[in-house]
């Protein structure tokens, strides 16, 4: 969903977003930063799945509806770009963005694991860090499946294990030093659900897709967007990451604190023109229907 979890799942706190809700609106009033943290990897996840004029191409995920906006341009006006997302707030934004830019590009708000569409099958799937927030991912991924044409492709992105991303681990080592947070669940509904490749792979077969290959993408993140500054790094992620939200349960003190160290921490790895810099690793993931 949202095109992006942007935390390791470890609890209840940091795991399962309510994309519709409370993570939705996260998104949306943080969404250039976010879209600007991510956009590298959706920039070569495009360049990989290489979209024809005239190919019909499901969306999911689709957030704020950049993706979407970018295949519809690819596919020209014979071909179809569909953005799904389950986030009401993003599919709005998505459909004025649309209607700015004078785009083709459509938007449809339903829940994708369950989604029935009134649409030709798609020649095409495509997700920016969409596909691992499935309570129930087989079925989620066989209804999915079942939108689409007898070989058509796949193309996901989704993120590596959090120990190959240093934007993360950084960040909740901060948290770390003022809240305890539980382990990690492994292959929980979250963004490091699908660090598993094989897990990945079990759960594609299951729905009935085939000739899974993968490519690494590594590379660095710039936290709260290119250029951002250490301090407006520090605000984006208090006010737009789960880790804010948990950070400022504990109270003003703690949040004080925290949020000086982070700013420590991002000064560190800022350089200008450019912003905070800390390196990320996702799969590149592609399959058959």
């Amino acid at each position: 969903m949202a095109a992006s979890g942007t935390e390791a799942q470890g609890s209840d706190k940091l795991g399962g977003e309510d994309w519709a809700g409370e993570m939705g609106a996260r998104w949306l009033a943080s969404l250039d930063r976010f879209e600007g943290m991510i956009a590298p990897i959706g920039e070569a996840l495009l360049a990989r799945a290489g979209y024809q004029p005239g190919e019909r191409v499901l969306d999911l995920g689709c957030g704020g509806g950049a993706t979407t906006l970018a295949i519809a341009e690819a596919v020209g006006p014979q071909g179809a770009a569909l953005g799904l997302d389950i986030a009401p707030m993003l599919i709005e934004r998505a459909k004025a963005r649309a209607a700015a830019a004078g785009s083709p590009a459509r938007f449809v708000c339903a829940d994708a694991a369950t989604a029935q569409l009134a649409e030709p099958p798609f020649d095409r799937l495509f997700s920016r860090f969409g596909s691992m927030f499935f309570a129930e991912p087989v079925p989620a991924f066989a209804n999915l499946r079942a939108m689409l044409k007898p070989g058509a492709r796949i193309d996901l992105a989704v993120w590596a294990h959090p120990r190959d991303n240093a934007w993360m681990m950084e960040v909740m080592g901060v948290v770390r030093r003022y809240v305890e947070i539980p382990p990690a669940v492994p292959r929980a509904p979250g963004p490091f659900a699908f660090e598993d490749l094989g897990y990945l792979e079990g759960i594609l077969t299951a729905a009935g897709f085939t000739a899974m290959e993968v490519a690494a993408y590594e590379g660095e993140q710039a936290v709260g967007g290119a250029g951002a500054s250490p301090q407006e790094a520090t605000d984006f992620v208090l006010a737009s990451m789960a880790a804010g939200r948990i950070l400022a349960e504990h109270g003003e003190q703690v949040l004080t604190a925290a949020r000086a160290d982070l700013t420590a921490l991002f000064s560190r790895h800022y350089r200008p023109g450019e912003g905070v810099m800390l390196g990320g690793k996702a799969w590149l993931v592609t399959a058959r229907a």
